[in-house]
């Protein structure tokens, strides 16, 4: 082991092997074998021969050639079982998600402000509010969307989504 931080390109391939050859949980797969096919053969396999490599070194070329083809035909079922995998997580990830959300219930004649975006000609800088209002509810439309009727009765013509607004307590 090298302690010398200068000399970090020297334990860049043993750290690259371990990344490939790790199984991620998103895929429940290692990178090597979704973009190979076939698992990694680890150095101390080549020196210390495995069942594995024993196993490919006796066969003849025909049935070599054989093997190659059916684990070709696995490759395909490795990448669906790893797209199917990465569903599950995600579908896992998004119920643990959702359980911390609190839905927002808006109603019409409501205060509310609205959050100003750096892209919005009302942004002003980095030290400039971050909320603009107060506004009306106007009229409360489906999946989240609100328009939005300023003090003055003047109504907004486009709808804004409800991530946008946080109510306004006098």
């Amino acid at each position: 082991m090298i302690d010398n931080y200068k000399h970090w390109h020297e334990n860049l391939p043993f750290a690259l092997l371990s990344y490939r050859t790790m199984i991620r949980t998103s895929t429940g797969a290692t990178p090597y074998l979704l973009v190979y096919g076939t698992e990694a053969v680890l150095p101390m396999e080549v020196e210390i021969p495995s069942l594995r490599i024993i196993q490919e070194a006796e066969l003849s070329d025909a049935k070599w050639i054989q093997s190659r083809y059916e684990q070709l035909m696995l490759i395909d079922e490795n990448i669906m079982n790893a797209v199917c995998h990465g569903q599950l997580y995600q579908h896992r990830m998004a119920k643990s998600f959702n359980k911390k959300v609190r839905l927002r219930q808006f109603k019409p004649g409501q205060l509310v402000l609205k959050r100003i975006f750096p892209h919005q000609e009302e942004a002003k800088g980095k030290f400039a509010p971050n909320w603009h209002g107060p506004y009306v509810v106007y009229k409360v439309l489906t999946r989240g969307a609100l328009i939005l009727e300023e003090m003055d009765r003047k109504i907004w013509p486009k709808a804004i989504n409800s991530d946008a607004i946080k109510k306004y307590y006098v």
